[in-house]
Formats: structure tokens, C-alpha cells, sequence
């Protein structure tokens, strides 16, 4: 059985079975990135959900973890070399499980370095402007009632980036060399958000990007992505 005594996170979060990949998440669109591509790759793993709304992630234990104090975090018991290894930052993570499994990262150079780029983008873009997006659009538009910049800064911003996808996905069923990678799985849960989570379809004319959304629907189905989506469960 692994020895995991070393990381103060298993203090914090006793596991279950230590033999297993440990995930510290939240079911929002970075935290289901790693459960999702858990399921697609068949990987063991065993869940602890993060409520951060009682600030849990800035536990000093869970911060030797991530020093970021930010969800997802994993610890896997057996990294490289056989030893454990704690990772955090949802890209550096999918990275890392697509190399581990040697599955959902090109073998070809050319095809691996491109689904790179997209894991960049979304981790660069995707991610800051639609969180940025939705902070305004609903979690604070109370406090920007009278000044539209933000929100309208930021609905450009996301539509603009919505546009580069619907231009990729124009002819392609998924993002990069005709396979489904970890640059899918890593934008497709923040476009979903802007629905599921923000309530913003009207607002932001998600009928202008159809393929997108397609792209959205089909990648959902998926049944990892089901049951991804949902892990940590919400309630």
C-alpha cells in the first residue's frame, strides 16, 4: 500500500485508498477537466471534493498541495519513478495523465505540439475571459449596474474567442488531428458553462456559433464526460 505521509493533504483528506490517484476538485469547468479525462482514460482515482466556500483550499495542508490554493489538485501515488507525485494547475495535470496513459495526446509530433497550443489558448484565453464574463454577467452585476464596461468588455472578449472556435470546428469533429485530446476536454466544459453555469446563452447569441455548440453537445454525450461533469457530485 502507498505511502502518502509525506503530503499533509492526506492529513487534511484521509484516503480511502491510497493505492489510487487522489483528486482534490470542485465540479466547476476546471475542476471537471481532470475528472473527465480520469474517466475517458480508465484511470482509478478516488474524489475529494473542495468546498471552497468555507475556504478549505487555503488550508495550510492543502496548500502544500497548491501553493496556488486553487481546485484541481491531484496526488498520485504512483508518478514517476514509482514515487508519489502532487500535482496542481488542471493543464499541467491533463498533461501529465495523457502521458502517463500514453492516450488523448498525439503521437505525432506535429499533432502533439498543436493540441498544446489549444491547451494554452484555453488555459491563457478560454478560461480567464469567460470566468471574467460570467463574474460580471451574474455573480456581480449588481455592483456594475450602472456601468456597463466590464460585462460588455468581457462579452466581446468571449465572443471573439467563440468565433475562433466555430471557425475551427467548421469542418472537424474535434479540435486537433481528427482525435479526441485533452485540448477538447479542457474547453468544452468552459463553453458549456457559459449556459449551465452562467445562463448567459441569450445574452452572449450562442445561436451564432452552431458547430460549436454542436461540438459542445457531442462532447457531453460522452459517457467519461456524464459522469465527469458531475464528479465531485454538486450536492
Amino acid at each position: 500500500m502507498a505511502d502518502l505521509s509525506a503530503f499533509p493533504v492526506a492529513r487534511l483528506f484521509p484516503p480511502q485508498n491510497p493505492d489510487v490517484i487522489q483528486l482534490y476538485s470542485l465540479a466547476t469547468p476546471n475542476g471537471v477537466k481532470v475528472s473527465i479525462a480520469l474517466e475517458e482514460l480508465g484511470l482509478a482515482y478516488e474524489t475529494h471534493k473542495l468546498d471552497i466556500s468555507t475556504d478549505i483550499q487555503k488550508h495550510p495542508d492543502f496548500v502544500a498541495l497548491n501553493p496556488n490554493g486553487r481546485i484541481p489538485a491531484i496526488l498520485d501515488p504512483h508518478g514517476p519513478d514509482g514515487k508519489p507525485l502532487g500535482l496542481f494547475e488542471s493543464g499541467a495535470i491533463l498533461i501529465y495523465l495523457a502521458e502517463k496513459t500514453g492516450k488523448l495526446l498525439p503521437k505525432d509530433p506535429a499533432l502533439r505540439y498543436e493540441t498544446l497550443a489549444w491547451l494554452m489558448w484555453q488555459m491563457g484565453g478560454v478560461g480567464p475571459m469567460f470566468g471574467q464574463f460570467g463574474h460580471f454577467f451574474k455573480y456581480a452585476a449588481d455592483k456594475v449596474a450602472n456601468n456597463p464596461y466590464p460585462e460588455e468588455r468581457y462579452r466581446n472578449e468571449v465572443r471573439r474567442l467563440l468565433g475562433i472556435l466555430e471557425e475551427r470546428l467548421a469542418d472537424r469533429e474535434f479540435l486537433v488531428g481528427g482525435e479526441y485530446t485533452i485540448a477538447d476536454i479542457a474547453i468544452f466544459p468552459w463553453v458549456r458553462g457559459l449556459t449551465t453555469g452562467y445562463g448567459a446563452a441569450e445574452r452572449l447569441a450562442l445561436s451564432d456559433f452552431p458547430k460549436t455548440m454542436a461540438w459542445v453537445d457531442r462532447l457531453a454525450a460522452r459517457p467519461a464526460s456524464v459522469k465527469g461533469l458531475n464528479t465531485p457530485p454538486r450536492s
